[in-house]
């Protein structure tokens, strides 16, 4: 109404105004308006504001988002580190990690429950499906397949699965492929006893790795070896693929000692003498070793050549009765059918093996060669003295037991 009726008296007096009135009808106006567009606008946005809240989801509203390492999808993933799952605008409820061979991958949530980490890694050459689900949310999936290794090693073991050994049997590994990295490779395998015994590991080369306690196994005792091989990497570019374990057990202590000064062999079970027979060790130019040696084959009966251990043609026998390994490099204990009689107990007439008195044929039960062999094991320990020969190589055989316990433990990598 003001605005109206100050145009029309314009309209009617344009000469009769006042700088006063003027400044006060400028004043005015202007402040009417700003007063009526404030208004307005404040109006306008409080409805905008209601209008985008109920159009827009609130923060609170967000979808939790699972992500996986290696990626969904990955066909070759790595398999050198662990998986790992976080989510974001979340936290997780539980992760599952399965492989298409049937095994899982456990892990743990860290404190806050965004990021969950397997606590191995995966196999290679595997199909994993993981399943992820967030709190208050449905379950999310993804998979990917790690690559299969270039190349791979084995390790083969002494004694045989399932069977029963004499007192000094050690656990012998042989490598197919040179380890580098022999702390990685021992780390995966474990030798455990029961009753329980402190077990070490020694390596005698990168492809032999043996396992023994300080003294001989107790009669009984049940041992368990375990590799954990599968894609540990022994040298660049070669993984392991055992994922096993095996049990062996230790049956009666036997323990031989053979005397080539007196040309005698004692032998004893359960610290009690049972037998002593007459022997023929190595003569003075193919002495026997000495030392603690651990029969490592047996033969009821076997061929033996001269020129397989760098003897030429001295001799070739065709059916040795009763013969036990005691060195890599050849020295058995055996019997004896072409030798005289007298010659045990006298002389010491062989090559550098351990003679008793037998018969051809191996068959005939009265004779010294067929009770000692009847009464052994793989695994008994035979100590040979006196036979002016140095102390064998230990790793010549299964002869480790000719290290101090010091001189063993100094050769394991962990």
């Amino acid at each position: 109404m003001g605005v109206s009726h100050i145009s029309n008296r314009s309209e009617r007096q344009p000469h009769r105004w006042s700088r006063r009135g003027l400044l006060g009808a400028l004043g005015v106006a202007p402040a009417a308006a700003a007063l009526t567009a404030c208004s307005g606008s404040a109006g306008a946005s409080e409805g905008a504001a209601k209008a985008s809240a109920k159009s827009a989801p609130s923060a609170a509203a967000k979808k939790p988002v699972v992500s996986v390492t290696p990626a969904d999808g990955t066909r070759k993933a790595g398999f050198s580190s662990p998986v790992e799952v976080t989510v974001t605008d979340g936290t997780l409820a539980s992760v599952k990690v399965t492989g298409n061979d049937g095994s899982t991958l456990a892990g743990s949530l860290d404190d806050a429950r965004t990021k969950w980490t397997s606590e191995r890694n995966p196999y290679s050459g595997t199909k994993y499906t993981v399943t992820a689900t967030p709190v208050g949310a449905s379950a999310q999936t993804a998979s990917f397949t790690t690559r299969s290794p270039g190349e791979t090693f084995v390790g083969y073991f002494t004694p045989e699965a399932g069977s029963t050994s004499g007192v000094g049997m050690p656990v012998s590994i042989n490598f197919t492929h040179a380890v580098k990295d022999r702390a990685a490779v021992q780390k995966a395998i474990t030798v455990t006893a029961e009753p329980a015994v402190e077990v070490v590991g020694h390596w005698f080369s990168d492809t032999r790795l043996d396992f023994r306690p300080e003294t001989y196994w107790a009669a009984g005792t049940k041992i368990t070896l375990s590799l954990r091989l599968k894609d540990v990497q022994g040298t660049d570019g070669v993984y392991g693929v055992q994922q096993k374990d095996v049990t062996f057990h230790i049956g009666r202590e036997q323990i031989s000692t053979v005397d080539l000064s007196s040309k005698e062999m004692t032998v004893r079970r359960a610290g009690q003498t049972i037998a002593t027979y007459p022997v023929s060790g190595g003569n003075a130019q193919h002495t026997t070793w000495s030392g603690i040696m651990v029969i490592s084959e047996r033969f009821r009966q076997t061929r033996m050549e001269s020129s397989t251990v760098g003897l030429g043609d001295e001799y070739d026998i065709s059916d040795v009765p009763h013969a036990q390994r005691l060195t890599t490099s050849g020295t058995f204990v055996h019997g004896n059918y072409w030798a005289s009689t007298s010659v045990f107990g006298h002389q010491n007439t062989s090559h550098g093996c351990v003679g008793l008195h037998d018969a051809k044929g191996a068959s005939d039960s009265s004779v010294d060669g067929y009770k000692f062999y009847e009464s052994s094991m793989l695994g008994d320990v035979v100590i040979v003295k006196n036979s002016g020969e140095r102390t064998v190589d230990p790793a010549n055989g299964l002869n480790g037991w000719n290290l101090s316990w010091a001189e063993w433990k100094a050769g394991s990598a962990v």
